[in-house]
């Protein structure tokens, strides 16, 4: 299970998270320049059920189905839902030595990062494995495309624009905020030039800009089961992860790790 520990060695580790000597004048200098994120509002358009069996990593909204992709060694998959009522359709279980993580789909391919093994999966539309097995050299957190490129995190504060065919980097994108670097970037959504993210053990989706990296939006969604009258999971790793849009209803679907619901939202 991913820690606090681990994102706060990767924020140490990898270059681009300016962890450095320089770090608060560089820090000083974006603050003096970022406008503070706007508040973005939801309103919660319907809720559906969510299997609590999934540690959630990885949404994706597409041809009317929910796929996920869930962690932890041992019980990691890919599965295919329907979402109103939940029900899983196709699942891949992992090996037990994988953590899955965040997943997209381009060309056609299913990709699927792994945690800390570095390899990612590649299956076709029918979940069957394909031989196109990818190395990745850092961790693996979350996934999404903007439909060119594969778009990646590692826990850090940098989205990386990847090659789907060579995983070979393309682009680095620091996000920073009025405060500066914003780490523990996790699951990832693209739309219309933007990146929509988690941020690791926080209640925050982040509304990013991919040709400047700023943090533009952020919504507050503390609470968001107990609102609901939902039952909270007990485990402390329960944390809100997952994101996918509905281009059809102009809506998002949000869910965390173990919840027992996924919410259609509209943001504002």
């Amino acid at each position: 299970m991913k820690r606090l520990l681990s994102c706060i060695l990767i924020v140490v580790s990898l270059a681009g998270c300016h962890n450095s000597e320089n770090s608060s004048t560089e820090n000083e200098n974006i603050s003096a320049a970022i406008p503070t994120p706007k508040v973005m509002n939801y309103s919660i358009m319907k809720i559906y059920p969510h299997d609590t069996t999934s540690y959630t990593e990885g949404l994706i909204w597409l041809n009317n189905m929910i796929y996920e992709s869930g962690g932890e060694k041992g019980q990691s998959r890919l599965q295919k839902s329907v979402l109103e009522t939940g029900k899983v359709l196709q699942r891949v279980n992992l090996s037990k030595e994988y953590f899955g993580e965040g997943i997209s789909v381009i060309n056609n391919k299913i990709y699927q990062l792994t945690y800390q093994e570095h390899k990612v999966f590649v299956y076709d539309m029918n979940f069957k494995k394909l031989p196109q097995e990818l190395y990745w050299p850092y961790e693996g957190w979350g996934m999404t495309t903007d439909g060119t490129y594969l778009i990646l995190d590692t826990g850090g504060s940098n989205l990386y624009f990847v090659n789907p065919e060579t995983f070979k980097i393309e682009r680095t994108l620091g996000v920073v905020d009025n405060n500066g670097y914003v780490d523990s970037i996790n699951e990832l959504e693209y739309l219309d030039g933007y990146i929509y993210a988690n941020r690791y053990l926080t209640n925050y989706l982040l509304k990013i800009n991919i040709k400047t990296g700023y943090v533009e939006g952020k919504a507050d969604l503390t609470g968001i089961l107990e609102k609901n009258q939902l039952p909270v999971p007990k485990d402390e790793g329960a944390v809100l992860n997952g994101i996918a849009y509905d281009s059809a209803k102009k809506s998002f679907y949000i869910t965390g790790k173990y919840w027992p619901a996924l919410f259609e939202i509209k943001l504002n």
